[in-house]
């Protein structure tokens, strides 16, 4: 599965994840809003037997499969470190 990933230049260590290049459509308006201008980062070609460094390749597959997009947020402790 083809995909297209993205950084939040507003929020640190922020990705989403598109089924489709610059489908940005597919994002909620308030996580669109709350994420920001968003630069791209890199095409991947994703399968079960590809690991992905801080997210479960099956879950973004699933979840480009049915919403169109996936977000990886920043580890718990980068997050609570921001608030």
């Amino acid at each position: 599965m083809q995909c297209f990933v993205y950084k939040s230049l507003r929020k640190a260590e922020t990705y989403v994840y598109l089924r489709e290049a610059d489908g940005f459509e597919v994002l909620p308006a308030p996580i669109a809003e709350q994420l920001g201008t968003l630069g791209f980062v890199i095409e991947i070609e994703l399968s079960s037997q590809r690991k992905l460094a801080r997210e479960n390749v099956d879950a973004v597959m699933i979840n480009l499969r049915s919403q169109g997009y996936h977000l990886q947020w920043p580890p718990v402790a980068e997050r609570e470190e921001q608030a």
